[in-house]
């Protein structure tokens, strides 16, 4: 501790032990705990309450006050907690006598301040700071406090309850400490007394008819395994888990989402999930026995382990296929998906839980959904994958999602009874179909996944967040048709599909609901991103409204639209796809989309769409578009200049991106130091120096960087730093040659720039030679300015002794004010 803390600290611990005083925030005191974990992290705790006496003072002061804020309270458990975790501060307390004050008996249990859970609380995570040794064991046992923490583990606050059940699993792992390694496991009947009757208290929990109860020591068993890797716990898990499999012989079975977080945190544990006596057998109980919303997660996380017993696999996907086999056996085609038993009771389960009500159904089809779209990509899915079942299966959803199903059955009624216009079921289904697309399928049903697809984009009453997954799915499955082996350009599916799909997207990107267009706006993009070289679709797209409709979108009222829609005019216009040619003679021709962008980036009063201008002119400029090509200076100037007038800190920094990108082009490219590297193309060999550096003054990229560089948004600052340094590198060899003689700008140059630090920001430095600037160039510290940018702007705010100047302030400026008041 430095000394101006060590001064500042006995008049902080004066203002906390006096009831008198107003109490610090909360904020305040967490603070103060963190710096002093910090502190005793990095030195002794006794030697720092023996050079602070006015800590001990506290803590032994603090317990005794009739009328103590809970506050303070909970915040000297937990001091005392975090001085005590070492082994020798803690026995230096013992004999003060301070311990049992403030944790056994004599504390705070018994006193109408232990209502507040503030303070049950504190006096929990003391205590979990407190036991990382023997003797704090002994301590626990000497004073009853496990026992308070089993009573802790019902409390009413969940917080409360919460870390009382942490606690408890913590105390279990101290005392069988020393048997983690290299120590033959006993048996539990010789574990440590604390353990004993730790584990008695659980048996009794898992034997009680209270569900709490046993919800509270499923809760204990998944922390502890979860936490705990060493032989004990294999030991532990073969004497409760006859317990754990007899809650399953319940009806209904109690506590089943805890349930299932131990078995899968028992079937992940390294030492149980590869031994015989793993929890595999009561698994397979659980997925035969558990009602289907907890069947599910279940299944899925048995599926996802690495190693598990093929049978329970196979048991397990049959589990999460049952909802859809149902679906396709009320349609009347059949289950066809592997690993269900026809008629079983599993089966009426699933169907009772499918028909008893409209959320019951939506609930448990959206979760299966969601399981399956998780299990797919992974390495491990069960194969062979049943592409086809699942393919049909999801194309019935949505056709009873939408009243296009012809159920031949009174359930099949039913269920589209139930699920027609259920738009949480149709996003998961589309969610889901989108993930199918990187299987593929049988070309029938490819094309009926399409012909579905397209239904969901031309229906009047699909909501605006089905539409965006619609076009989320479709992109993906015209993007899998195009990879299919032996396919050379749009692919046959996309072929057949686009001719149907811009009529579609025309209607879309004109309607009255803003989000609407939004999505087919981004649709539209990915599209001309992916196929915009395509000479099909480039006739298809020409040939529709399609490119206008999305020029007129550039007005749109709402800010969003307008953002979506300079980015889709801005993909276009680079593959020369923004609008009809303007003559016949000249199909190259059309008309530039320059002016009517920049006159956005100038003149929009909404930042989104200004950032997406900035944004597609960095495109342009990193890739050689034309508009761009025509006079790139003339192009750079006029952004630049625009964007250092902007007031949005996006779009300045996007500048700078725009202006690196530019002298990657002029100078070369970065080095692998910049974290711009990846983003830059390769550039031409680099002209020679003088006329680079004339290039760089011409377009004003100086003035704006060195600008830029005193910006008051962070981010901005810091980018301009990375920009400078990368110019000031690219210059160094060629530094000697202006440094013999100076330069008559130079004076003006470093003038403007204290001007700009200070925040004159309106100050503008004209016309100036490169000397003059490569001379500012290095006066300026950039790697001082860079670590103090990095820092942060609460640097200094966030120090010890700022904290604990601020806590004695706020009290003085609140007794100024009550005297005032008098």
């Amino acid at each position: 501790m430095d000394h101006e803390c060590a001064r500042l600290l006995p008049a902080v611990c004066a203002v906390l032990a006096d009831p008198g005083q107003p109490v610090a925030d909360d904020t305040c005191l967490e603070k103060l705990l963190d710096w002093f974990k910090t502190v005793t992290e990095a030195e002794s705790s006794l030697l720092l309450l023996q050079e602070n006496p006015c800590l001990v003072e506290l803590l032994s002061h603090v317990p005794k006050l009739q009328d103590v804020s809970a506050r303070v309270l909970s915040f000297s458990l937990r001091l005392a907690g975090i001085f005590a975790a070492q082994e020798d501060c803690f026995q230096y307390l013992q004999q003060a006598e301070l311990l049992p004050g403030l944790f056994g008996a004599a504390g705070p249990l018994g006193r109408a301040v232990w209502a507040v859970p503030t303070v049950r609380s504190g006096w929990i995570q003391g205590l979990r700071s407190l036991a990382q040794h023997p003797s704090a064991l002994r301590f626990l046992a000497d004073h009853g406090a496990v026992d308070t923490v089993f009573s802790l583990q019902g409390d009413a606050s969940l917080f409360v309850a919460s870390a009382a059940g942490q606690l408890l699993v913590h105390i279990l792992a101290l005392s069988m400490g020393g048997r983690a390694e290299g120590h033959t496991c006993p048996r539990d009947d010789d574990w440590p007394m604390c353990a004993q009757k730790i584990v008695g208290h659980i048996e009794e929990s898992l034997c009680s008819t209270d569900t709490p109860r046993v919800t509270q020591a499923l809760n204990a068993l998944t922390t502890t395994f979860g936490r705990c890797q060493s032989p004990w716990t294999e030991v532990l898990w073969e004497q409760l888990s006859p317990l754990v499999a007899r809650l399953l012989e319940r009806d209904p079975v109690p506590a089943p989402h805890p349930l299932v977080d131990l078995l899968l945190c028992v079937a992940r544990s390294p030492v149980l999930g590869s031994s015989d006596r793993g929890p595999w057998e009561t698994a397979a109980q659980a997925l035969s026995r558990l009602a289907p919303p907890q069947a599910g997660p279940l299944a899925l996380g048995v599926l996802k382990l690495q190693l598990c017993p093929q049978a329970l696999r196979t048991q397990a996907f049959g589990v999460l296929l049952q909802p859809l086999a149902c679906v396709l056996k009320a349609t009347s085609q059949g289950s066809g998906l592997p690993g269900l038993l026809d008629g079983t009771s599993e089966d009426s389960v699933v169907l009772d839980a499918l028909l008893s009500s409209k959320s019951s159904c939506a609930g448990l089809l959206c979760r299966t959904l969601a399981h399956l779209e998780e299990l797919q990509p992974l390495p491990q899915h069960p194969s062979p994958w049943p592409q086809a079942p699942l393919l049909r299966a999801v194309v019935t959803i949505l056709r009873l999602c939408d009243g296009s199903a012809a159920p031949a059955s009174s359930v099949g009624g039913r269920l589209c009874g139930t699920l027609v216009g259920c738009v949480r079921v149709q996003r998961a289904a589309l969610d889901f179909l989108g993930t199918l697309s990187q299987g593929m399928g049988p070309q029938e049903q490819v094309t009926q996944v399409f012909a579905v697809l397209l239904e969901c984009l031309e229906r009047p009453d699909s909501s605006p967040t089905v539409l965006k997954k619609a076009f989320q799915a479709t992109l993906r499955w015209l993007l899998s048709s195009a990879r299919t082996p032996g396919c050379s350009g749009l692919g046959p599916h996309t072929a057949l599909f686009l001719p149907e799909l811009f009529p579609v997207l025309q209607k879309r990107l004109c309607s009255p609901c803003w989000e609407v267009r939004d999505s087919a706006l981004e649709f539209l993009t990915h599209l001309s991103r992916h196929w915009g070289g395509q000479a099909d679709f480039r006739h298809m797209l020409l040939e529709s409204e399609v490119p206008e409709l999305t020029r007129q979108l550039l007005q749109d009222p709402e800010s969003y639209v307008r953002a979506s829609a300079v980015t889709a005019m801005g993909e276009l216009s680079s593959r020369g796809l923004h609008a009809a040619p303007t003559s016949p003679e000249h199909p190259e021709a059309q008309q530039s989309l320059l002016p009517e962008f920049l006159h956005i980036l100038s003149a929009d009063s909404e930042g989104f769409p200004r950032r997406a201008v900035m944004q597609v002119f960095t495109e342009w400029l990193r890739g050689g578009h034309a508009d761009v090509a025509r006079d790139t200076e003339r192009f750079v100037a006029t952004v630049l200049q625009v964007v250092s007038r902007d007031l949005d800190w996006e779009v300045r920094a996007q500048g700078l991106e725009l202006a690196l990108v530019f002298l990657g082009q002029t100078l070369g490219q970065p080095g692998p130091h910049c974290p711009y590297t990846v983003s830059l193309p390769k550039a031409a060999p680099p002209s020679p120096l003088a006329e680079a550096l004339g290039a760089l003054c011409r377009v004003r990229l100086f003035e704006f960087a060195f600008r830029a560089l005193f910006d008051c948004d962070r981010p901005v600052a810091q980018k301009s730093c990375d920009l400078l340094l990368f110019l000031r590198d690219k210059t160094a060899t060629y530094s000697s040659l202006w440094e013999a003689g100076g330069s008559p700008d130079s004076a003006s140059v470093e003038a403007a720039l204290q001007r700009w630090q200070a925040g004159e920001q309106d100050q503008l430095l004209g016309d100036l030679e490169p000397e003059a600037m490569l001379a500012a160039l290095r006066s300026v510290d950039l790697e001082g300015l860079r670590g103090t940018l990095a820092q942060g702007s609460d640097h200094v705010e966030k120090s010890p002794q700022s904290l604990l100047q601020d806590m004695l302030a706020t009290v003085g400026i609140l007794q100024e004010n009550q005297a005032d008041c008098y």
